[in-house]
């Protein structure tokens, strides 16, 4: 009898442990001192499209709302100054190597795995939108092969139904100088390149602006990250927690660097919009933009997908991606 009783004193400790530790865990992450730990739960949770319950069943609306304003990028930055970007002449490209002039590093930490692809020349980085746009995208891979590149990253956002065809693109999209897709309107948060291949960051921007500017291509996405060589993030993590990311950058000398890191996996669990941006800085950009991320971040380089993409059936379709040309 006296070791029945213990039986069940240990049962309902049991019991008790796992009722009590997960109910004392949500007071103290989202109603308690661990502010920095609650802000990052919620700007993560609210940045996808399937787990914003993390935030929604505990915190009201107006809190949600607060939380992601205090952490959100402020989209008033300084005016770009493209007559900073010179580009060197010892940049461009005349070897017969299509991989010269290109580097792909590994800039993985402990908490994610990401790679940046380097091209000296930014005349060979060029916008370029799936075969079918308007009915179904392409896979990065399968984008970089139609038009015989060497390497490539996600670019737009776009709007679909459940299936997520990715043919439906966000925004304003130009390409070879031609408007190729446009939704909404008024100001867009658009990168692009100009004919002299120096790379336009914007977080509002008409398209009367983008034909003003000779711009030869353009997607919407954002935010910028940096312009001038100044971080846009001064604090926080930007306002939209850890996810997967894609971004583009400039170097002063022209150099385009691109950037993937992987999450929402096993040993790399994505990173802030504050960390591309060091990343990017570290490695000298001067202007930088973030593109479309989680699910859709993917890295091509010599016909090989270098990432691996948080889609548990591999590539996403997109709209539209920048490749590098040979």
């Amino acid at each position: 009898m006296k070791k029945s009783k213990k039986i069940k004193k240990v049962i309902l400790f049991i019991i008790f442990q796992i009722i009590f530790i997960p109910i004392l865990s949500i007071i103290l992450v989202y109603y308690g001192p661990f502010v920095n730990t609650r802000d990052m739960i919620v700007t993560t949770a609210m940045t996808t499209m399937s787990h914003q319950y993390f935030a929604t069943w505990f915190l009201s609306d107006e809190k949600i709302e607060e939380i992601l304003k205090k952490n959100r990028p402020s989209d008033v930055i300084e005016e770009q100054n493209l007559s900073d970007i010179n580009i060197s002449a010892a940049n461009i490209n005349t070897s017969s190597d299509p991989l010269k002039g290109t580097q792909l590093i590994d800039v993985s930490t402990n908490e994610f795995n990401g790679y940046l692809l380097i091209i000296d020349d930014p005349s060979r980085v060029k916008l370029v939108s799936a075969p079918r746009i308007g009915t179904v995208g392409a896979t990065t891979s399968q984008i970089v092969k139609e038009y015989d590149g060497i390497a490539g990253i996600n670019a737009g956002g776009f709007k679909d139904d459940a299936l997520g065809t990715g043919g439906k693109p966000d925004g304003v999209v130009i390409v070879d100088g031609e408007l190729v897709s446009t939704n909404g309107s008024g100001s867009y948060s658009v990168v692009g390149l100009d004919e002299q291949n120096k790379m336009v960051v914007s977080n509002s921007m008409t398209y009367s602006t983008m034909k003003s500017l000779n711009l030869k291509s353009a997607v919407t996405f954002g935010p910028v990250i940096i312009i001038n060589g100044n971080a846009t993030i001064k604090s926080g993590n930007g306002g939209w927690g850890i996810q997967p990311r894609t971004a583009i950058a400039q170097r002063k000398d022209g150099a385009i660097l691109m950037l993937v890191i992987d999450g929402r996996q096993k040993g790399s669990v994505g990173a802030t919009l504050r960390q591309v941006q060091d990343i990017l800085l570290k490695y000298d950009a001067y202007n930088a933009f973030n593109l479309d991320g989680g699910a859709s971040s993917t890295m091509v380089y010599n016909n090989k997908l270098v990432n691996n993409p948080s889609d548990i059936l591999g590539e996403r379709y997109v709209p539209n991606a920048f490749i590098v040309t040979k």
